[in-house]
């Protein structure tokens, strides 16, 4: 097997003997024309020549006394690198993959200039055909040049290295040359040109007068050399031809926080694993250490300057900064760009504050033999049951690993129950943001956000500011009371034996359980206003049929009814303008509310979407109920926006 060395070796001293063996000795008119003839007769470029100059030659007065260039040339020497054999894949030595070559046949470009005829052969790609010498002597006499050296236009063929090659003499005429104008558009970002062909005997443009018009005209940034060289090779006339582009400011980015948790609540997805619902995989509870980093900030990005084609700067704007919100028990590092945690704690993000909330972790029941009820100004985890009669309350969550009997749970976060909710008729669950629980049966729950249960609710009394979802493979909703501003969703709504099932949507029941408790108190004030009415009418009456004054006690007890009556009358003036503007809030409100089930709704159901109402008398499949012209209107089945059931 060849080893890597012995190729490297193998390469190096080809390299020396070429070079010790293929040598040529050259002469032009200047250093230029020299190397060109080299490099024709060693074939290889003049850019890959290695030279000596044995004579500069003289420039001579007025043409007298002139002396031709003289050079020693050879092939100059490819350097070996000194790499790993990985490298070795651009040689072809059989080794990795190729990459795929598209064919593609030869070229003949004449372009004629001031010093003369000019010739370059493009060399075929891949399976194309070279060009032949009888092709470039045709483009030659197509360009009405005849006055050329044959055997140098042999060899330019042979060389086919892209470059242009002095061959021949024209008869070269200035006012026939190509004419050239440039075109600046796009608000100074584009720079065109167009041309027109030479006529007979004129000069082709070529890549420097292309460069020096372009100058000439304040395109000075920008100017695609690769497009120059293009339309060198394959001039387009009459057309505009894009040859330079402005760059754009790019104003920085923005500075942004990446969180290192949950803050989408919107993503959270409800899971159930061995048969329990897996809460800590949905990332609901999110416990820190610490010194954990909880966000980072990345600064924001500093604009990048543009330029127009004629050089004029175009500023950027600097990306705006933003700050990271740090709360409870968070610090930020000392760069100011991390935010993190001071202790060991549950993160949550509120009013874009991060903040880390205590855990108070009750190691079994919430019972006499526990301490009793528990109050914690953070999180509190619960790893057994809540027995009934007793009561917790947190400033952060409540988390529950067990079951939640006929007790009260009052949480400013979440309250989460790892197994189900029996109220037994009574107790109370109650959370600011959402309610999570395996089932949820004979219990009073309110929640500020939304209500999940995996296998249903039963006979309960449930209020969600959003929405109650009940996504599982029971999922059922059966008997009870439930009110939500925008869904109810369940697999199956009502049962067989016609259990009363009443189903509020489209409005915000706490508002709208406020409204019920204003109105109330307020006509309790009515009927008191009546009586005291009553009273004093008597009292006033007795005292105009007399024609004097009241006793004195009776005259006290008509000033203290007036006086109740003044503060009875502006209570209710306050009470009705809280309605007013209750009843304006609930009316403003665009929620659609709608109320769904993936599999059947049995009759009895009591629908009620806003202001329309819909009781069930026959069963319906696979349906969403809305309300559409103060009606409740029976749709297709619409699924849930959010899933909140994905399992294991």
């Amino acid at each position: 097997m060849v080893e890597l060395k012995e190729i490297r070796e193998y390469m190096k001293a080809q390299a020396d003997e070429d070079r010790n063996r293929r040598w040529v000795q050259t002469e032009g008119e200047d250093l230029e024309d020299a190397l060109r003839q080299a490099a024709i007769e060693l074939g290889v470029p003049v850019k890959k020549l290695e030279y000596e100059i044995r004579d500069q030659g003289k420039r001579g007065l007025f043409g007298l006394g002139k002396g031709h260039c003289v050079v020693v040339a050879y092939p100059m020497v490819e350097q070996v690198e000194e790499t790993e054999g990985a490298d070795l894949l651009s040689m072809d030595l059989g080794l990795g993959d190729k990459q795929e070559v598209k064919d593609r046949d030869g070229a003949v470009v004449v372009q004629l200039r001031p010093e003369g005829a000019f010739l370059k052969v493009l060399p075929p790609v891949g399976s194309g055909v070279a060009i032949s010498e009888k092709a470039a002597v045709d483009a030659l006499t197509g360009r009405v040049v005849h006055d050329f050296d044959r055997s140098m236009v042999k060899r330019v063929v042979k060389q086919a290295d892209g470059e242009f090659i002095k061959v021949g003499e024209f008869i070269y005429n200035p006012a026939a040359d190509a004419m050239l104008s440039v075109d600046i558009t796009d608000f100074d970002m584009k720079a065109f040109i167009v041309a027109k062909p030479p006529s007979p005997g004129g000069a082709d443009l070529n890549f420097d007068s292309i460069i020096s018009a372009l100058k000439n005209n304040g395109v000075v940034h920008g100017i695609d050399e690769d497009a120059v060289c293009d339309f060198e090779t394959d001039p387009r006339y009459g057309e505009p031809f894009l040859v330079a582009s402005g760059t754009k400011p790019k104003n920085g980015d923005d500075a942004r926080i990446i969180y290192n948790f949950e803050v989408d609540r919107s993503k959270i997805r409800l899971k159930e694993k061995n048969g329990k619902v897996d809460f800590k995989e949905t990332n609901l509870v999110q416990n820190v250490v610490e010194g954990q980093a909880l966000a980072k900030k990345i600064p924001a990005g500093e604009g990048q300057s543009g330029r127009t084609v004629s050089g004029k700067l175009l500023p950027a704007k600097d990306g705006k900064d933003v700050q990271i919100g740090i709360g409870k028990n968070t610090r930020l590092s000392e760069d100011g760009l991390t935010a993190i945690a001071s202790i060991n704690g549950q993160v949550m993000l509120q009013n874009e504050k991060i903040n880390v909330e205590p855990v108070y972790v009750v190691p079994g029941d919430v019972n006499l033999k526990t301490g009793g009820n528990v109050i914690f100004l953070g999180t509190v985890m619960v790893k057994g049951n809540v027995d009934d009669g007793f009561k917790v309350k947190a400033a952060g969550n409540i988390e529950v690993l067990g079951n939640v009997g006929k007790c009260e749970l009052d949480a400013e976060g979440d309250v989460i129950v790892h197994q189900g909710i029996l109220g037994k008729g009574g107790g109370k669950v109650v959370a600011g943001k959402g309610v999570w629980a395996k089932f949820i049966e004979n219990a009073n729950v309110e929640a500020g956000e939304l209500v999940v249960a995996s296998d249903g609710i039963i006979n309960s009394s449930v209020e969600a500011v959003q929405r109650i979802i009940c996504q599982g493979k029971r999922a059922t909703i059966v008997g009870g009371r439930l009110r939500s501003a925008e869904e109810i969703a369940a697999k199956t709504l009502g049962s067989v034996s016609g259990s009363e099932t009443i189903l509020e949507v489209g409005f915000d029941p706490k508002s709208k359980e406020k409204l019920v408790r204003l109105n109330e108190k307020r006509n309790d004030i009515e009927k008191q206003l009546d009586d005291l009415g009553r009273n004093i009418t008597t009292l006033e009456t007795l005292k105009k049929q007399r024609k004097k004054e009241l006793s004195e006690e009776k005259e006290k007890y008509l000033q203290d009814l007036l006086k109740q009556r003044r503060i009875l009358q502006q209570e209710k003036n306050t009470l009705s303008e809280e309605i007013e503007e209750l009843q304006n809030y609930l009316s403003s409100l665009k929620v659609r509310g709608k109320i769904s089930a993936s599999d059947r709704i049995f009759p009895g159901v009591k629908i009620v979407i806003k202001d329309a109402t819909l009781e069930t008398k026959s069963e319906y499949k696979a349906t969403t109920f809305i309300n559409e012209g103060n009606l409740v209107k029976v749709t297709k089945y619409e699924e849930p926006e959010e899933d909140y059931s994905q399992k294991r």
